[in-house]
């Protein structure tokens, strides 16, 4: 009677182990399907995202450099920044017939119309001419690998480090009043091509 009753006693405890156990494997298999689920589709839109808040960010600067940002910076490197940071959306857009007539217009324009030519029309005209003219290799290999990552956040170091110096220092280049705004541009270029690097150390 006894040994009946503890190998029903065992018989119970094993079951209690095998179904605790089987929920536990249950539990880490759905963390882990969730985590999964939240990493592929939040870090797809957090990066598509910080491309758009990127590329939006670096027009700012340049807007800002044709208006009240007279620096001796070397703002043209916003090119190659938005170059490598444009979403690829708006990026095959200017890449097809679009680009390529944007491109025809502002090169007549320039060589036949040189005094019609705005000069705030350089560096957009620029970008445009170089999107369709990149070869395959800047275009579609290093533009979304690692190394494009990797210039666009040398980019953003050094527009921030030259304007930190021409804004006379790390203080004054936060308490100006259009230094702030300048600063708040320079500093969401960093967004994107930071999160990138993670995204490909994750």
């Amino acid at each position: 009677m006894g040994k009946k009753s503890y190998l029903a006693m065992r018989k119970a405890e094993l079951a209690n182990d095998f179904l605790s156990s089987d929920i536990e494997d249950f539990k880490i298999a759905a963390k882990k399907l969730a985590n999964h689920a939240i990493t592929l589709g939040g870090l797809g839109f957090g990066s598509l995202f910080l491309e758009w808040l990127a590329s939006i960010a670096a027009i700012y600067l340049l807007v800002l450099d044709r208006t009240n940002w007279k620096t001796n910076m070397l703002t043209g490197l916003l090119i190659p920044y938005i170059f490598f940071s444009l979403p690829s959306i708006v990026f095959n857009i200017f890449r097809g017939d679009i680009g390529k007539w944007i491109a025809f217009v502002a090169v007549i324009l320039r060589i036949f119309f040189p005094t019609r030519f705005p000069d705030w029309l350089e560096l957009p005209a620029s970008l445009v001419l170089l999107v369709v003219v990149a070869p395959g290799l800047f275009a579609s290999t290093i533009r979304g690998s690692w190394i494009g990552v990797i210039i666009s956040l040398v980019i953003a170091g050094y527009l921030l480090q030259e304007h930190i110096r021409a804004s006379g220092g790390f203080r004054n280049a936060f308490t100006k009043a259009n230094g702030v705004s300048n600063t708040i541009g320079i500093v969401l270029l960093f967004v994107y091509p930071v999160w990138a690097l993670v995204i490909d150390f994750l």
